[in-house]
C-alpha cells in the first residue's frame, strides 16, 4: 500500500478520466498479484513437495492455538494503538475500542482475501465514512502501515547485522542489506522525478505534525516493536510445533519470513512467505522442507489468531441490518 494511490491523485487533481482509467487497471493489478503469489506457491510445492505443507498443518495443537490467540491480542492492541496515534495526529477521531475492533476485522480480511491489503482498504473506507473524509482516513491507514513496516525493517537490520557476515546466517544478513539498498535506490530515484518529489513534499508536510511530537513518535516505534515481536514469537511457536530446535537461528529466520509476509504478492498470506521460509531455513542448516512446514504452521496459526475479526464482521453486519 502506498501513501497516495494513483486513484487518489487523479481525484485530487480533478482528472476524472485518469481516475477512471486507474480504477479499470486495479482489477488487472490485483489479478497479477494473485497470479504471482500462486506461481510462487506452486513453485515452492514443486521443489519441496506437498509433505511439508501437510506437516505444518498437522502440527497444530491446543497449545500453539492458545499462543496464537494470545499473541494476536497483543499484536492487535499495539497495532490499533499505532493507528490511533497516526489518525489523531491527522485530526481524526478514533476511539480505542473502535480501533481495536476495526483492526481485528482488517487482519481477518487480509488473511482470507487475496493480495493481503484489502482488509486495510476496508478499514480506511469504514473510518473515512464515519469521519466524513475518506481521503485523510485512507492516508492515515497507509501511513500507519508504512511506519510499521519501516520500524520492522530497521529492527530486522539491527538484529541481523551484528551477527556478521561470517556466521551461518550470513545469507540472511546479505539479503537484508540488499533490501535496504533497493529501498534507498528506489527512494532516491523517486526523489529525482519532479512530480513524485512534489508528492513526497506534500505527504511530508501532512505527516510532519504527527512525527514532530516526541510522544507520538515513541508511541509509533514502541507499538511497532510489540507487533513485530508478537509475530516473530508466533513463528517460533510454529517452528517448535513442527519439531525445529530452538535457537538464535529461528529468531533471524522469523524476522526474514515476517518481512516476506508483507510482500503484497500472496493469496491470503500464502506465497512468498513459504518460499522465503524454505530458503532461509536451508541457509541456516535447518532444511528447506522444515522451513516450509514452519511457515505453513505459522500461516494456519496466524489465521486462527485473527478469527475474532470474523466475529467483529458478523456483529457489524447484524447491526447494519
Amino acid at each position: 500500500m502506498s501513501a497516495v494511490s494513483p486513484v487518489s491523485e487523479g481525484i485530487a487533481e480533478g482528472t476524472p478520466i485518469a481516475a477512471e482509467q486507474q480504477r479499470g487497471r486495479r482489477p488487472i493489478r490485483l489479478a497479477l498479484r494473485i497470479g504471482v503469489g500462486i506461481a510462487i506457491l506452486v513453485a515452492t510445492a514443486l521443489v519441496v513437495g506437498l509433505g511439508p505443507f501437510l506437516r505444518g498443518i498437522a502440527a497444530i495443537s491446543p497449545f500453539p492455538v492458545l499462543a496464537a490467540l494470545v499473541l494476536a491480542v497483543i499484536a492487535t492492541v499495539a497495532a490499533a494503538w499505532r493507528w490511533r496515534t497516526v489518525a489523531t495526529g491527522y485530526g481524526l477521531t478514533l476511539r480505542g475500542r473502535a480501533a481495536f475492533a476495526a483492526y481485528y476485522r482488517s487482519q481477518f480480511l487480509n488473511a482470507v482475501l487475496p493480495a493481503g491489503v484489502l482488509g486495510d482498504v476496508h478499514r480506511a473506507w469504514a473510518h473515512g465514512r464515519d469521519q466524513g473524509g475518506l481521503g485523510i482516513a485512507a492516508r492515515a491507514v497507509a501511513v500507519e502501515r508504512i511506519l510499521g513496516q519501516t520500524v520492522q525493517l530497521v529492527l530486522t537490520l539491527v538484529i541481523l547485522l551484528p551477527l556478521g557476515l561470517g556466521s551461518p546466517l550470513a545469507p540472511l544478513v546479505r539479503g537484508a542489506g540488499a533490501i535496504v539498498v533497493a529501498v534507498v535506490v528506489m527512494t532516491a530515484a523517486a526523489a529525482l522525478l519532479p512530480r513524485l518529489r512534489r508528492l513526497l513534499r506534500q505527504e511530508y508536510a501532512l505527516l510532519r505534525p504527527v512525527l514532530a511530537r516526541p510522544a507520538a513518535l515513541i508511541s509509533i516505534i514502541a507499538s511497532s516493536v510489540v507487533v513485530v515481536s508478537s509475530h516473530v514469537a508466533l513463528f517460533i511457536v510454529a517452528s517448535l510445533a513442527v519439531g525445529l530446535p530452538f535457537g538464535g537461528g529461528l529468531l533471524a529466520v522469523g524476522l526474514v519470513v515476517l518481512a516476506a509476509s508483507a510482500v503484497p504478492l500472496n493469496v491470503g498470506g500464502w506465497g512468498p512467505r513459504e518460499a522465503v521460509a524454505g530458503a532461509a531455513c536451508a541457509f541456516v542448516g535447518l532444511g528447506a522442507s522444515a522451513g516450509v512446514a514452519a511457515s505453513a504452521a505459522f500461516g494456519a496459526l496466524a489465521l486462527i489468531g485473527v478469527l475474532p475479526g470474523a466475529v467483529v464482521l458478523l456483529v457489524e453486519r447484524r447491526r447494519t441490518r
